[in-house]
């Protein structure tokens, strides 16, 4: 699987969650990795790039979530 497809889908996940559900790191490499039958370090690293080239962010309510930026 390619890791531009795993941030793709990663990104849509997170986008499809915006004001329903605050997702975690690990239910996102949860859901992925079942989705695309990867593992779930695979979906670790596309995360990290996500996060690291600002495309997507931690942020902390109680626990450590992942979000898309404000704009």
């Amino acid at each position: 699987m390619d890791k531009e497809e795993v941030k793709k889908k990663i990104y849509a996940l997170v986008e499809k969650s915006v004001g329903k559900k605050k997702l975690k790191s690990s239910d996102i490499q949860k859901t992925i990795s079942a989705e695309l039958g990867i593992s779930r370090d695979e979906v670790k690293e596309a995360l990290k790039d996500l996060v690291d080239s600002g495309t997507l962010i931690y942020t902390y309510f109680g626990g450590s979530f992942v979000e898309i930026p404000p704009k």
